[in-house]
């Protein structure tokens, strides 16, 4: 079975965005390429054990495993060394993008406390969007009593838009709630 979102971008929003735009050709218009979710952490230089519990979480979150990304380059300042674990990324393509992105517009998004919208200056100007989640518990995957903190982590959406407007124009249609 399909996912919910991808059904309906198939059979309402890419038609409807077809006209909008005026383009003719279906692989012209724009869509959702891939998910990125990445959580750094700095504290992981002084708790390698910490780490364990992010990529579990970030797992958890996504529904696929997550990798440990490690340091490029190394910073004396703050005790880091290049090679060393500092954070966790997955990138979700296909049905699990589409699941995730319905969980995070639908359930995730509206239990962020004062939720006034996502931000509209977040796009790169190649019409990809980073929204950076301050508070990783708005995600119902999440147990309170296994996790010892509050963490944050950046979810970039990656579309095949080429332009800003045209990005949010898909996103928008997609359901996400666009505040300021």
């Amino acid at each position: 079975m399909a996912a919910r979102l991808k059904e309906r971008y198939m059979k309402e929003v890419a038609p409807s965005l077809g006209k909008e735009l005026g383009i003719d050709n279906a692989m012209a218009i724009p869509r959702v390429e891939k998910v990125v979710l990445n959580m750094g952490l700095g504290e992981a230089v002084a708790n390698p054990k910490m780490l364990d519990g992010a990529v579990d979480e970030l797992s958890s979150i996504a529904g696929q495993r997550a990798v440990v990304t490690k340091a490029k380059k190394s910073i004396a300042t703050y005790k880091l060394r290049a090679g060393m674990p500092i954070g966790a990324r997955v990138t979700l393509r296909g049905e699990r993008m589409y699941e995730f992105l319905d969980r995070l517009i639908n359930i995730a998004l509206p239990r962020v406390r004062d939720f006034r919208g996502v931000p509209t200056k977040a796009f790169d100007g190649r019409g990809n969007y980073t929204l950076g989640i301050r508070d990783h518990f708005i995600f119902p995957e999440i147990d309170y009593a296994r996790t010892d903190k509050s963490k944050g982590l950046n979810v970039t959406i990656v579309t095949t838009a080429g332009r800003d407007d045209r990005a949010r124009q898909l996103l928008k249609e997609l359901g996400m709630p666009f505040g300021k």
